[in-house]
């Protein structure tokens, strides 16, 4: 079931990652007069929680220094609405896929059901993104409905890999430079696009140290990897929840469908490698340190 797990999200990630990298998606925030990518990125990531507030959105979001969330919210209610931006980014991340894969359209047709019955069976407590996208994914359009689909099923595995990091005793910042540490995600740019100051890294590297997750150069010790392993690995357990209302035969088919539309996918360049999802090729060995959210 883990392995299955880290599949569906192998074959999923990338379908919800045009809302990131595509140049129609990224405008978003600046089309709707917000100030920059990211003040558009934390505005749409919790419009489904609704007008939420600085301080519960750097919660559920987990990885991102709370200054930087504070930077964007509650300014951009003030602009826009979340029903606006809930609009937007669903018919614009359509507008990408079809783009890339215009085959999606009848694809659709074979992946909707069975996405419909892991999204609608998944238990929702202690899942507050999970749950509060669940509830939009009626959309008419097939590949609209498609997208709304994958981005619940990241955030449910997001909500549960949090879950594992603040079990383990790791905060946001110690999580990402343990990933960074691991070399799944981009070392030279992580800080930044998370919004830490070198201080805030620098002492969260620190309290790794004292662990003996990372050595002197910033490295991660053999302990830091297989710490990496246990969080992974658990929050493939945790995903693969998803997954129980599926034969095993229907979820192999689910997957074979997926994988050449994810394929074409990457094959556009859209996605940058690598990058801060920690999303490899599908063709590397299966990814360690991944989910960087």
């Amino acid at each position: 079931m883990e392995l299955r797990a880290r599949s569906l999200w192998l074959l999923t990630e990338p379908l919800h990652a045009v809302c990131y990298f595509d140049d129609k998606c990224r405008d978003l925030g600046k089309d709707l007069g917000l100030k920059g990518f990211w003040m558009g990125y934390f505005a749409s990531r919790t419009a489904p929680l609704g007008a939420v507030e600085p301080a519960a959105a750097t919660a559920v979001l987990g990885v991102f220094a709370p200054g930087m969330v504070a930077r964007a919210l509650p300014a951009a209610w003030s602009v826009t609405s979340p029903a606006h931006i809930l609009d937007e980014r669903g018919s614009r991340a359509a507008h990408a896929l079809r783009g890339i894969a215009p085959e999606l359209e009848h694809a659709a047709a074979d992946m909707l059901p069975p996405l419909q019955t892991i999204v609608d069976a998944a238990p929702a407590t202690a899942r507050p993104l999970f749950a509060a996208n669940r509830v939009l994914c009626d959309h008419a359009d097939p590949v609209e409905r498609l997208w709304q689909l994958v981005t619940t099923l990241r955030e449910f595995r997001g909500d549960a890999h949090l879950a594992v990091l603040a079990d383990e005793g790791l905060d946001g910042c110690e999580a990402l430079v343990l990933a960074a540490a691991s070399g799944r995600v981009p070392r030279d740019t992580m800080r930044q696009d998370r919004g830490w100051s070198e201080e805030e890294w620098s002492a969260a590297a620190d309290r790794l140290r004292s662990r003996g997750l990372v050595d002197a150069q910033g490295d991660a010790t053999e302990h830091g990897r297989q710490e990496r392993e246990r969080i992974e690995a658990a929050t493939d357990r945790l995903a693969g929840r998803l997954l129980y209302p599926l034969p095993e035969a229907e979820t192999e088919r689910m997957l074979h469908t997926l994988e050449p539309v994810v394929r074409r996918i990457l094959a556009a360049d859209v996605l940058p490698f690598p990058n801060p999802i920690g999303l490899p090729h599908l063709d590397e060995p299966t990814p360690r340190g991944a989910n960087s959210r």
